[in-house]
């Protein structure tokens, strides 16, 4: 990922829960906050509860491809933690991408230009 580190801390992540703004559809939940640097720091979470651990790290892998593809129209200065919710073991590739685009476009985080219904 160019613009961005991964987010590691389980401080940095409880002060992202609690302070942060987030959004949520079926598959995903998406906390940001501004964290006053140039660089997007990001979380992934996925929870034991949506499988054993080859599940969780197919989809661990698959939402930072999709964070990674399109990092670029992300706004920069933020923390940001995607949490996998349910729905989104059975979720394919597109419609993972799908629903983070359309997220981080309700939270304002792509840059002008970039819009996803």
């Amino acid at each position: 990922m160019q613009f961005s580190r991964s987010l590691k801390g389980n401080r940095q992540f409880r002060r992202l829960y609690q302070k942060g703004q987030s959004v949520s559809d079926r598959n995903l939940v998406l906390y940001c906050r501004p964290n006053g640097s140039r660089e997007n720091y990001l979380g992934l979470t996925v929870s034991a509860k949506l499988g054993h651990a080859v599940v969780r790290n197919q989809l661990r892998r698959r939402l930072r491809e999709c964070y990674r593809l399109h990092e670029s129209e992300f706004r920069q200065g933020y923390n940001l933690v995607i949490v996998a919710r349910g729905h989104a073991v059975n979720a394919n590739y597109a419609e993972l991408e799908k629903s983070l685009l359309k997220l981080a476009a309700r939270q304002s985080l792509l840059r002008e230009g970039q819009e996803y219904a």
